[in-house]
């Protein structure tokens, strides 16, 4: 028997043409079917509103009942914005996160609402992807593999420990999450800095529980155009992040950190130990982002906060200390 409960898709788009339609046909064969579809538009100057109003017209008229809700962006409110103002208008406790040019499994939102009913304290369920090309062509098996996320850390996500790793990075992509309604409640609104599937993935670890179905869900899309895509881990790109400009990075970490030790202490339910971990959080990149621009002179700064433990507690460890003392920290002339 499928598991029962009203689901909402969050569907944000912005000149999303070339992939929106099969994204809405894969929505609308799904096993458990959502009884509403958001799609909340940023500023799109091409066919992506007619092709949604299509594409639901003739799901309507095949029988279907999905109800269609159409917000409009004069003004672009960004990857993160756009998706808060899509969640916060859904109506069903339970909502999925959508991009513009995926392509779900069949059964995703079945398999989502699986999660769901292990207990009420299950505030966000995302899942694995395969990577796919701009043609459907499959690049990469599994997301989670190409993200680097072991073995540990997904059992460490799936017995409530989620909240120390994502302290480290975030873990979760937001095109695999579906969350319940009360957690886009707690997490709004959405602080700057932070992409919508990081702030709601922490928010939910420090609040409640996050599960994982292993499994990839969706296939997830990457064909250049994407507004955020998956992190690139090869060892070119990690090498590169060692000698590109770090002092504006820094901030943002710094930024982030102060944001997220600001609210949690705010939110009912949240443990102290959590509280306090968010502000050692600060007092590391706080540290980080007091660097000098000398390579000699971090050396020792380096070196304390390495005796802190707070590179292990809240970074890459010795990967980080690497790129603390190698990044530049200016931006070259």
């Amino acid at each position: 028997m499928a598991p029962t409960g009203s689901v909402s898709v969050a569907l944000c788009t912005h000149n999303g043409e070339r992939f929106v339609g099969a994204q809405l046909d894969s929505i609308f064969a799904q096993t458990v079917v959502p009884v509403e579809l958001v799609v909340s538009d940023d500023a799109s100057t091409d066919s992506t509103l007619d092709i949604v109003v299509e594409r639901h017209a003739a799901h309507s008229a095949a029988g279907g009942s999905v109800a269609l809700r159409i917000l409009r962006n004069t003004q672009p409110l960004g990857v993160t914005g756009n998706f808060e103002r899509a969640i916060l208008a859904c109506s069903s406790e339970l909502i999925a996160l959508s991009d513009q040019d995926d392509v779900w499994r069949s059964d995703r939102l079945e398999r989502s609402l699986e999660s769901f009913e292990r207990g009420a304290d299950v505030l966000l369920v995302h899942s694995d992807a395969r990577l796919v090309d701009a043609a459907g062509t499959v690049v990469h098996p599994s997301l989670l593999d190409a993200l680097e996320v072991s073995t540990e850390a997904r059992r460490a996500i799936v017995s409530g420990d989620a909240f120390a790793l994502l302290l480290h990075r975030n873990l979760m992509t937001g095109a695999t999450m579906c969350i319940r309604r009360s957690l886009a409640q707690t997490a709004a609104p959405f602080p700057p800095g932070w992409v919508h599937d990081e702030w709601l993935a922490i928010i939910a670890s420090a609040v409640g529980r996050i599960d994982l179905v292993q499994q990839p869900l969706i296939d997830y899309r990457q064909h250049g155009g994407n507004e955020i895509g998956a992190a690139d881990l090869s060892l070119r790109v990690k090498l590169g992040r060692l000698v590109e400009p770090g002092a504006d990075r820094n901030r943002r970490l710094l930024q982030r950190a102060r944001s997220l030790a600001e609210r949690l202490p705010l939110i009912a339910g949240v443990a102290p130990s959590r509280v306090e971990a968010a502000a050692r959080k600060v007092l590391h990149e706080e540290a980080r982002s007091a660097l000098p621009a000398s390579r000699l002179r971090r050396i020792g700064p380096v070196m304390r906060e390495w005796r802190t433990g707070r590179y292990s507690a809240f970074g890459g460890g010795l990967n980080d200390v690497a790129r603390d003392l190698i990044q530049p920290l200016k931006p070259a002339s």
